[in-house]
Parts: structure tokens; C-alpha cells; sequence
């Protein structure tokens, strides 16, 4: 029968390292929060729209082109034929 400050230890040991392990996810979490790791949220949306590196890309730009025009940076000027004319569209082919 094992000894009951052993069950102890074992049960204390187990219980830290638990506790670090999670402290280390939180951290690792905490870090990818403020890195902006889960900031694109239309990647995979636009991943399933478009076929193509090229096209992912233009997509990308012009959600830039359109966050830039809602700051009102006047380097979104062309985002109106931008948005209704995206290059290789169905609509051309």
C-alpha cells in the first residue's frame, strides 16, 4: 500500500506542473492577442473565394485600400472601381 506522503508529493507535483503548463498557454495566448496573430479574420473566407496567390492578394489590397478610405487617407480615392471591378472576375472571363 502506498505511503501517503508519496500520494501527496505525487498529487502536489502533478498539480504545479498542471498549473505551469496552463500559465504558459495564457502567456503564448496573451502574446499572440497583442502581436495581432488572430487579426485576419477574412484570410480564410478569401481563401475560399479565390483560387490563386495573385488573386489573395489583390483581395488583401483592397481591404487595405478600404480601411484606408475609411480613415480618410486619400490613398483610397480608386477604391469605388477598385471594389466593382476586381481583376480576374467571372464577370471578364
Amino acid at each position: 500500500m502506498p505511503n501517503m506522503e508519496d500520494t501527496t508529493t505525487a498529487l502536489t507535483l502533478t498539480l504545479f506542473i498542471s498549473i505551469l503548463l496552463g500559465l504558459l498557454g495564457l502567456i503564448a495566448f496573451m502574446w499572440g492577442l497583442r502581436s495581432g496573430q488572430f487579426d485576419d479574420e477574412k484570410r480564410f473566407t478569401h481563401g475560399a473565394l479565390f483560387d490563386g496567390e495573385d488573386e489573395l492578394n489583390a483581395a488583401r489590397d483592397r481591404e487595405e485600400k478600404l480601411k484606408n478610405a475609411a480613415s480618410g487617407d486619400p490613398s483610397g480615392s480608386k477604391l469605388e472601381s477598385d471594389l466593382s471591378n476586381p481583376p480576374n472576375s467571372p464577370s471578364k472571363r
